[in-house]
């Protein structure tokens, strides 16, 4: 069991990692019995940091939404994570500089027009309580060497959360089948990865329900204006200095940037 007094310094040297651009081995290489629940201590711990370095929080995330993460994982529910207001990029340029080992995968976020509270949140419920989606290109930046942890690491990492991308026009959810909504992740112009909405959890709108009942277990609960990015369509793809990165989303549009030093 870690000691009460570890989890702040832990989430510091995360922090320190992220701001100094620099990855450190992973948290179980020196506590090996951490946690899942620790882990998302540790990821409150780095929240609050962060809020008080003035930071805000502007979405939610879920990953390891599709079966194969989660078998590969070991998990039999997705985790979650905070995007703060610094890591949306609004102006089409990634910046190397400012990250570690970047990848990018393509996801579709959901924005609340009414309060969502668990348990038993259906998909139906969280798609009916949705006003709007957005497709969203997100970059995955772990501050651990290689890219290489453990479940209990990723969470206090905060989900590996580093900057996302959003689409500029809403779109109202009525009439969209969003499982079935088709994605096309290219670089350089060479596709590298396609998928549909149906890759996450079945229908993007189960992420969103599935997220409700996991924080409702924590007393919390999902409110009107929250947005939530759904989970990886498409898997997660290194980026280089150069790059041209475009994803295209059926009905949703498309979004592109490129990578410069």
């Amino acid at each position: 069991m870690l000691a009460e007094e570890l989890y702040r310094p832990l989430a510091q040297k995360l922090v320190d990692a992220e701001m100094n651009r620099r990855e450190v081995v992973r948290l179980t290489a020196e506590y090996p019995d951490l946690t899942v629940e620790e882990g998302y201590r540790i990821q409150d711990e780095l929240i609050a940091i962060k809020q008080e370095q003035g930071h805000r929080v502007i979405a939610l995330k879920m990953g390891f939404t599709s079966q194969a993460k989660m078998k590969q994982m070991n998990v039999h529910e997705p985790i979650y994570g905070s995007v703060f207001d610094y890591m949306n990029v609004e102006d089409g340029v990634l910046h190397l500089d400012e990250l570690i080992h970047p990848k990018v995968e393509a996801e579709i976020a959901f924005i609340l027009g009414s309060d969502l509270e668990g348990p038993g949140v259906t998909g139906a419920q969280a798609l009916a309580a949705t006003a709007y989606v957005v497709p969203a290109l997100e970059i995955i930046d772990s501050r651990y060497e290689n890219f290489h942890f453990t479940l209990p690491d990723v969470l206090a990492d905060n989900t590996s959360s580093s900057r996302v991308f959003l689409g500029s026009a809403l779109h109202r959810p009525d009439g969209m089948e969003l499982d079935l909504v088709g994605v096309t992740l290219s670089i350089n112009g060479q596709v590298k990865d396609l998928g549909a909405g149906a890759a996450v959890l079945g229908h993007p709108a189960h992420s969103v329900a599935m997220l409700a009942n996991m924080l409702s277990r924590k007393g919390r609960k999902l409110r009107k204006g929250d947005m939530i990015l759904t989970g990886g369509i498409t898997g997660a793809h290194p980026l280089s200095e150069g790059d041209v990165v475009t994803g295209m989303w059926g009905g949703l549009g498309s979004i592109q940037f490129v990578v410069t030093r």
